[in-house]
């Protein structure tokens, strides 16, 4: 009888302990890559716990640039994308690679350097920054990973009618991501860009008295969309496309976007919401 009631009693042991794992295992999962800006900035945070208790579903992301990102929906290696490099968020559906493109949010670049302005760009628009800066030969910091922020600078360089400034002294390519490159711009004394959101987390980061300030802003050219697109199921056989479509449905939803629009640091909004 004891030898009965104490195989009883492990296998409710057993039983008690397995049910986190089972309940583990049963949740489905959803893997993204993501640019790093909805990363630093905590937004992701903020909504993946929501996005679990509303729809039974995990999101799990890496971040990363969005042109790393979207080799990884190329590699199949990720169900759906939240990145900001429209061009290349095009062409990665023209290819066939990504399906249900939706616009989600929006911020914007600015340009950001030494509260001195040593390059006297202060209020000008960013081509004419761009140039003043080169012409003064004034440190500044490139991410240099193919991110949207990357793909928009080297835009700028070409819309100010210069050849990406490479191979000069003052042009320092950091492969790494936002944080890290600002960090780099504040040790060198230089300029360097980054979308809006980024420098807030930035500016909190230092109790709001940042190293390096906003020194040009406001320009149209300097406009960052961020968009949901789904991994093409045809291309990748194994991508969770509904799990993918309900992510995206839930990011364009009524109150996602009012999550979005009501996420601040220092009491500043950080994205926008615009879904479409």
């Amino acid at each position: 009888m004891k030898k009965r009631l104490l195989l009883i009693l492990a296998l409710v042991l057993v039983s008690a302990l397995s049910l986190p794992v089972l309940a583990q295992a049963q949740t489905p999962v959803l893997m993204m890559a993501t640019t790093t800006s909805t990363d630093n900035t905590g937004l992701l945070d903020v909504l993946a716990p929501v996005f679990q208790q509303e729809t039974g579903i995990e999101l799990r992301w890496t971040a990363v640039g969005t042109g790393k990102a979207l080799a990884m929906g190329r590699n199949c290696d990720v169900d759906v994308l939240l990145v900001h490099a429209p061009a290349a968020e095009k062409q990665f559906v023209d290819e066939g690679y990504g399906v249900d493109r939706t616009e989600i949010m929006y911020n914007d670049f600015v340009i950001i350097g030494p509260e001195s302005d040593p390059a006297g760009v202060r209020g000008r628009t960013v081509v004419e920054s761009m140039k003043t800066i080169a012409e003064k030969k004034i440190d500044f910091v490139s991410r240099g990973d193919n991110s949207g922020t990357h793909k928009k600078e080297l835009s700028l360089w070409k819309a100010a009618g210069m050849a990406v400034p490479d191979k000069a002294p003052w042009y320092v390519q950091t492969g790494q991501g936002m944080i890290s490159t600002i960090n780099v711009a504040a040790e060198r004394n230089g300029y360097t860009m980054t979308d809006r959101g980024t420098y807030i987390k930035y500016e909190a980061t230092n109790n709001g008295d940042a190293p390096l300030k906003i020194i040009v802003e406001g320009d149209k050219a300097l406009f960052n969309q961020y968009s949901v697109l789904c991994v093409n199921p045809e291309k990748c056989a194994k991508v969770k496309y509904d799990l993918a479509t309900r992510f995206r449905e839930w990011m364009a939803s009524a109150p996602t976007q009012q999550r979005i629009a009501e996420f601040r640091l220092l009491g500043k909004q950080l994205f926008t919401p615009n879904a479409r």
